[in-house]
């Protein structure tokens, strides 16, 4: 599909995955279903990464000793859904034996980003010393993506000992510059101001540690999306090794599903293999 980045005027139209994907219910559907049904066969562990109510995180654990650790950060323009929604999508990962470390984190408006971001490293951090002495890797689809990729960052606020162990991120539809949202409707909910839009934007910041990032997308989703994608591999490209993707036929909804797969592109991606 050929891309054109026009002027934008009307952006709550250019960040409309629902309005893109008209079923997208089904979708939502199918996650909680599928997760559900994993869990029965894979009970995980879960663990409590903070004190608030939904800073939980489930950790799967494969047969015999971990080869790494995988986080998987959800999406829901960080005001929708939890963990539960999203447990098959270890499945990929859990099968190359890889623990695979799924959270929860608090929704805005209880929250802003900044907040989020601080959970997620938190996250991160229990994860990583519930796993120890493996590769550590991330990744997240949506504003999942961005928080992914905030992990990379000083903002992201990772420990030395952390950062020396995350060899890849992979952002999945991420939202990578804030500053359109600024004048989104939904930015009512997220209140993002101008500096927090400069300050928790990955495509702003340099990362902190050599590690290597991969900008992935359905190549069926909206332009907006896709330049966002392209952008933060842009702007990262030079300073560590990154790339965007666009897997073609897949659009915001279907784009993470190869996850459950293990031989799936976007599982492979996400481990190295």
């Amino acid at each position: 599909m050929k891309t054109t980045f026009d002027k934008i005027t009307d952006w709550a139209a250019a960040y409309d995955n629902r309005a893109a994907v008209p079923t997208f219910e089904e979708y939502f559907y199918a996650w909680g279903r599928d997760a559900a049904a994993f869990r029965t066969d894979y009970a995980p562990r879960e663990i409590a990464y903070g004190t608030a109510a939904r800073e939980r995180l489930d950790l799967f654990v494969p047969d015999g000793a971990p080869q790494g650790v995988h986080v998987f950060i959800h999406g829901g323009w960080w005001m929708n859904f939890d963990k539960s929604y999203f447990s098959h999508l270890a499945a990929g990962s859990l099968a190359r034996g890889q623990a695979v470390a799924i959270p929860s984190y608090t929704l805005c408006p209880d929250i802003r980003i900044s907040g989020i971001i601080e959970q997620m490293k938190q996250a991160v951090s229990h994860a990583a010393h519930a796993v120890p002495e493996v590769p550590l890797t991330i990744s997240g689809h949506s504003a999942g993506g961005h928080l992914a990729a905030m992990m990379a960052t000083e903002a992201g606020g990772l420990s030395a000992d952390v950062l020396a162990r995350l060899g890849r991120v992979v952002s999945i539809s991420g939202v990578h510059d804030l500053r359109p949202l600024l004048r989104h409707p939904m930015n009512a909910h997220l209140r993002i101001d101008a500096a927090e839009a400069l300050s928790a934007s990955p495509a702003l910041l340099s990362p902190c540690t050599d590690v290597e990032l991969i900008a992935w997308c359905g190549g069926d989703e909206t332009p907006e999306f896709r330049r966002q994608n392209a952008l933060l591999a842009t702007m990262w490209g030079g300073q560590v090794a990154a790339r965007s993707t666009e897997a073609a036929g897949q659009h915001h909804f279907d784009v993470i599903h190869p996850l459950t797969e293990t031989d799936g592109a976007l599982t492979l991606a996400c481990l190295g293999a």
